[in-house]
C-alpha cells in the first residue's frame, strides 16, 4: 500500500508578506498590480469572503472590498521561502516532487516499517512552519488525488488523514469541483446534467462518464472513485529546456545576436507554458571562433513570461559578451523548473498583456510555434531540445 502526502502553502503569497508586516494580519489583503489594470496575484481568506479570487482584475476586486489592502508583492521574497521549505522537505524524505512553487507531493510508501508515517508527516509539517513562520496544509493517503483533496479540506492551516478503504465515503459528498482538474467549464457541464456532487459521480457507469466528456471524463471517474496510480515524479533542478544555434559564418553583429537571443527566449518560454511549467533560471552560453566558451546565468522568480525571461537573457548577453571578437555558437538554457500555475506575472503584467499571452499561445497552438514571434525574432530557426533533459532530438 502506498503513502502519499500533499503539501500546499497557504494562501502563499499573503503569508510571506504577512512575515514582513504583521499589520496584515487578519486584514482583507491583496497582492498583485497596485493599477485599476492589474490583476490579483493572491488574495486572503478575508478577503476570498468578499467574493474576490486569484487573476481577477484589480478593479474589480477593490469595488468588492474597498476596505482591502493592496500588496504590489515581490517575486524574489517568495522564491526564497519557497526554496526555504524545498530545502526542509528535501532533507527529510526519500522522495517528493514539486509541483508548484508553493505545492509538493512526498511518497513515504514502505516508511511505517521504521516509523509512523502519520506522526512523522505531522512532524515535518510542524517543523516546516517553525523554521519557516509560513502555514501549510497537508493531506495523506495511498495516492496524489485523495491526499491533494484532503489538503483543500484541511486548509486553512490544518491536516487530514484519509484511511485505505475510506477513500470513497470521503470524497462522496464533495462538490465536482473539487476533483483535481476539473475546471470551471467541466463542472458547469455537469451541474447541467444534475451532476454536484462526486458521489454522482460514484455512482455512474464509466461508459456514461466517456460519453460525456471523452477521455477526460475517464479520468475524472476514477478521480471521483479514489483511483490514482500516478507516481511522485522525483523533483530535481537539474531540468531544463534549452536551444543553440552554430553559425554557417561566425559574426560579430551585435543586433544580430541579440534578435537570436530574444527568438530562442521566445520560443522557449512558449514551450513553458504549454507545458505547465515555471523556470528560475536563465544561462546564456557563447562560443567565439576560437573555441573559447563561456556561459552566464542567475537565479530569477520564478516566471514563463517572454518579456521577463527575454530581459534576462539580453543583459546576460551584454555581460558575456566582453571581446568583441567572431561568435560561433550561441544559446539559451531554462532550469531550475517546477509546474506551476502562475503562467504569467501576476504581480507586474495588466490584464491586456495577460490576454495578449493567452491569444499568441493560443495562435500557436493552433498554427504551429513559427506562427507569430516577435519582429526581433523573425527568420531565426534553431536546432529541436527534448523539453525536459536538455539534450537533441
Amino acid at each position: 500500500m502506498r503513502s502519499v502526502i500533499h503539501m500546499d502553502l497557504d494562501t502563499f503569497f499573503v503569508s510571506v508578506e504577512r512575515l514582513k508586516d504583521s499589520r496584515l494580519n487578519g486584514q482583507p489583503v491583496l497582492v498583485g498590480g497596485s493599477g485599476d489594470r492589474g490583476v490579483v496575484a493572491a488574495c486572503s481568506y478575508e478577503a476570498r469572503a468578499f467574493g474576490i479570487h486569484s487573476a481577477m482584475p484589480m478593479r474589480t476586486a477593490r469595488q468588492l472590498c474597498p476596505e482591502a489592502i493592496v500588496v504590489r508583492g515581490d517575486h524574489e521574497h517568495y522564491s526564497y521561502y519557497s526554496h526555504m521549505v524545498t530545502d526542509i522537505i528535501e532533507e527529510a524524505v526519500p522522495a517528493y516532487e514539486k509541483s508548484s512553487i508553493d505545492e509538493f507531493y512526498i511518497d513515504m510508501s514502505g516508511m511505517d516499517r521504521f516509523f509512523g508515517t502519520w506522526q512523522y508527516a505531522r512532524e515535518l509539517r510542524e517543523k516546516i512552519i517553525r523554521e519557516t513562520g509560513l502555514p501549510i496544509s497537508m493531506g495523506l493517503s495511498e495516492n496524489k488525488t485523495v491526499s491533494k483533496v484532503a489538503t483543500g479540506e484541511a486548509k486553512p492551516n490544518n491536516h487530514i488523514k484519509v484511511d485505505h478503504g475510506t477513500e470513497k465515503p470521503f470524497l462522496a459528498p464533495l462538490a465536482v469541483r473539487k476533483i483535481p482538474m476539473v475546471g470551471e467549464k467541466t463542472a458547469a457541464t455537469l451541474r447541467r446534467m444534475g451532476i454536484i456532487q462526486i458521489a454522482t459521480i460514484q455512482e455512474m457507469p464509466l461508459r456514461v462518464m466517456e460519453n460525456i466528456l471523452g477521455e477526460n471524463g475517464n479520468s475524472i471517474w476514477k478521480k471521483a472513485n479514489g483511483l490514482d496510480s500516478s507516481p511522485v515524479e522525483p523533483y530535481t533542478e537539474r531540468k531544463s529546456i534549452s536551444t543553440e544555434e552554430t553559425f554557417d559564418q561566425d559574426t560579430i553583429d551585435v543586433q544580430r545576436l541579440n534578435n537570436i537571443i530574444v527568438a530562442m527566449t521566445e520560443k522557449l518560454a512558449y514551450q513553458l507554458r504549454k507545458d505547465g511549467r515555471l523556470a528560475s533560471i536563465v544561462t546564456v552560453k557563447l562560443r567565439y571562433s576560437d573555441f573559447e566558451t563561456h556561459t552566464r546565468q542567475i537565479r530569477i522568480p520564478y516566471t514563463s513570461a517572454d518579456h521577463t525571461l527575454i530581459r534576462t537573457a539580453k543583459e546576460l548577453f551584454a555581460r558575456l559578451y566582453d571581446r568583441r571578437v567572431l561568435v560561433r555558437l550561441l544559446g539559451v538554457r531554462l532550469s531550475g523548473l517546477v509546474y506551476g500555475g502562475y503562467q504569467i506575472n501576476l504581480l507586474e503584467d495588466s490584464e491586456s498583456i495577460i490576454r495578449l499571452y493567452q491569444a499568441m499561445d493560443l495562435l500557436r497552438h493552433k498554427h504551429g510555434k513559427q506562427s507569430i514571434q516577435r519582429a526581433a525574432a523573425l527568420g531565426h530557426r534553431f536546432r529541436e531540445f527534448n523539453p525536459f533533459n536538455g539534450r537533441g532530438s
